[in-house]
């Protein structure tokens, strides 16, 4: 689990691909501190085990599955990636609940400075939209954002000077694709409030619906 407070940008410094998986050799350094082998780091968002930890850096492999639903697929040599490690259970909910599971990929198709901010707005698809709102968080290639518009077809977060300089999205440009992942909360509730067609007679037949939820605060 991860909060989408990103620690520290690290460099790609080498990529093996397979002919449906790729392994990753990205340099960093504070999220060495205290990482051992089969640790879980958020590279862009994505949540990857350590495989090993050469000097400098350490390896992670990435799967078929994720390559095909994320943006890690268009990571070249010298590439920055924004880095997180896993919570501790003693830590800080800095930003929100992040898996590192990404939902899928957006394509920045504006930004625009507005005083100090500058705004993103990212296309999406409906799929993942419908679970983005406004004042809601969404996490963009790892980082933790607040909402602040949507509309059928996109989004738009503001984003901060320091988070532009401490990450990735600085580097971003209109055309880019990023992964996505949206608050799960938004997915646990709705499989409870509409059990998919095909669940278990027991799963069909649950007492949670949309009132018993409005009626004990949620």
């Amino acid at each position: 689990m991860f909060t989408g407070i990103v620690e520290e940008m690290g460099i790609v410094r080498g990529i093996v691909r397979g002919r449906y998986s790729a392994a990753l050799d990205i340099q960093a350094r504070t999220v060495l501190e205290g990482t051992k082998t089969g640790d879980s780091i958020a590279v862009n968002g994505i949540c990857l085990t350590v495989t090993s930890l050469p000097a400098g850096g350490f390896t992670a492999d990435v799967m078929h599955e994720t390559l095909d639903r994320s943006a890690l697929l268009g990571l070249r040599r010298g590439m920055h990636v924004n880095l997180e490690r896993a919570m501790p259970a003693a830590g800080r909910y800095g930003g929100h609940i992040v898996a590192g599971h990404a939902d899928g990929v957006g394509t920045i198709t504006r930004i625009r400075r507005d005083d100090t901010a500058v705004w993103y707005t990212v296309r999406a698809e409906p799929a993942i939209l419908r679970y983005i709102v406004e004042k809601g968080s969404v996490t963009i290639d790892g980082i933790s954002l607040t909402v602040a518009q949507t509309d059928t077809v996109s989004f738009s977060v503001s984003v901060i000077p320091h988070t532009l300089r401490v990450t990735v999205l600085g580097e971003r440009r209109v055309g880019d694709s990023v992964n996505l992942e949206t608050d799960i909360i938004a997915k646990y509730l709705e499989k409870l409030v509409h059990p998919a067609a095909g669940y278990t007679q027991k799963a069909q037949q649950s007492t949670v619906t949309a009132e018993y939820l409005s009626r004990h605060g949620f």
